[in-house]
């Protein structure tokens, strides 16, 4: 079977959709991914079919990062500036992709592939739908930090029933946004359908929520075709997954040591996230990994000691297991791999769904929690020290790891989505 997967986002989108196509061809399918191309490169060399998808990212544009992370306006501006723009190009490229080679049997995308929704009805093709966090599904039993509005979240505490109130007002916020989406329809002769952002966006097929239950519940007003797989991970750099050598000697060297990383795209717009960092280390006279990315400016101006290494990427899956905290920026991709590490961590989120992803955590009594205007080396030291101080948040992260351990995120996704195709 041909099986078209399409998404938009960081690497920490995309790499669910490459453990997933590398499974489902072991399985005897012909996966296909529809991303950007910047994705390309990381694709192709893994023998998996690619479909250039518009608009196309560049993983080199601070200003964007910057403009799209930003916790007032960045999801408004990633929609309204960016994604909705291009909805046209975007509808054509995915049609294209599932079309070709005799055309796709079974559709999967991800809630911001917009154009999938219409492609799906389009075409009457099968279609799948996923998501990465609980965040995505807007619930009034269970409502999401909305980064513009950090205290909204923090009434449920005094009204219990405030998520039905933050639901609505995120719907009013954003009642104008998808307009764009609305006027595709109308070309294409399709009615307007369900709001893209909270409803359309998920399949009365199949919802995949590609977390663990560590992070999430059911909730009775989630899609009732939702089911929730676990993590599904994939770290690797166009099939290689080894550490580099200098990184690996240096971990083996001495103590496990803390690791400091802002994932894919928030490594874009670091701020002095890392020269903040390499003084605490300093002030607490232990050894870290800072994992800089490729910018040449988040290497910090001053000097460093032997007991910090740097480095521009590494695997998380065989490096978080040998650090003793993890410092990070809460996107759903690093959260699920230092959960998987049984680490505990300091979150720093940004925007979008990391506020939310943060405050999950924490609940689980396995990380602290840092918003970014806030993050000194003088308030990163004394975290950290609380981190290795207190025995309890080693202990709690290695019980939610092995509650991880029973669940397999890959097999039970590409269960679900055979067993769709049976359908």
């Amino acid at each position: 079977m041909r099986i078209a997967l399409s998404t938009f986002g960081t690497f920490g989108d995309v790499n669910p959709l490459i453990a997933l196509a590398l499974d489902l061809k072991r399985r005897g399918h012909r996966p296909a991914l529809a991303v950007p191309e910047m994705f390309r490169a990381k694709v192709e060399p893994l023998g998996i079919d690619f479909f250039p998808v518009r608009p196309d990212q560049d993983q080199t544009d601070k200003r964007l990062v910057a403009l799209i992370y930003d916790k007032k306006k960045g999801t408004e501006y990633g929609l309204r500036e960016f994604l909705f723009p291009a909805l046209r190009q975007s509808y054509d490229d995915l049609l294209a992709a599932v079309e070709a080679d005799g055309g796709a049997d079974l559709l999967m995308t991800g809630e911001l592939a917009y154009a999938g929704p219409i492609v799906a009805e389009k075409t009457g093709i099968p279609w799948a739908s996923y998501v990465l966090a609980p965040f995505s599904f807007f619930s009034a039993y269970d409502p999401p930090v909305l980064p513009p509005y950090p205290n909204l979240a923090k009434a449920q505490l005094v009204v219990p029933k405030i998520g039905r109130i933050v639901n609505r007002f995120a719907r009013l916020v954003t009642r104008r946004w998808p307009e764009p989406v609305y006027e595709l329809r109308r070309e294409l002769g399709l009615d307007c359908g369900e709001d893209p952002i909270f409803d359309a966006k998920h399949s009365e097929q199949l919802v995949l929520a590609l977390f663990s239950r560590v992070l999430g519940e059911p909730q009775p007003d989630w899609p009732k075709n939702t089911l929730i797989t676990g993590f599904v991970f994939y770290d690797g750099d166009a099939g290689q997954s080894e550490l580099a050598p200098e990184l690996e000697q240096f971990l083996s060297a001495g103590p496990p040591p803390i690791v400091f990383t802002l994932g894919s795209a928030a490594v874009l717009n670091a701020g002095d996230f890392y020269q903040q960092s390499a003084e605490a280390i300093r002030q607490l006279n232990l050894r870290a990994v800072l994992l800089v990315g490729n910018d040449p400016e988040n290497i910090p101006r001053t000097p460093l000691p032997d007991n910090i290494c740097i480095a521009k990427y590494a695997p998380y899956s065989k490096l978080f297991p040998r650090a003793s905290v993890i410092v990070h920026q809460g996107g759903v991709g690093t959260t699920a791999q230092a959960l998987r590490a049984g680490t505990p961590m300091i979150v720093m989120p940004y925007s979008h769904d990391q506020p939310d992803n943060a405050r999950r955590v924490r609940r689980l009594g396995v990380a602290k929690v840092v918003q970014r205007q806030n993050y000194t080396a003088e308030r990163a030291a004394r975290m950290i020290s609380d981190l290795l101080n207190n025995p309890r948040y080693a202990q709690r992260a290695l019980e939610v790891q092995s509650k991880m351990d029973t669940e397999n995120g890959l097999k039970t996704a590409c269960n679900a989505l055979e067993m769709l195709l049976t359908r």
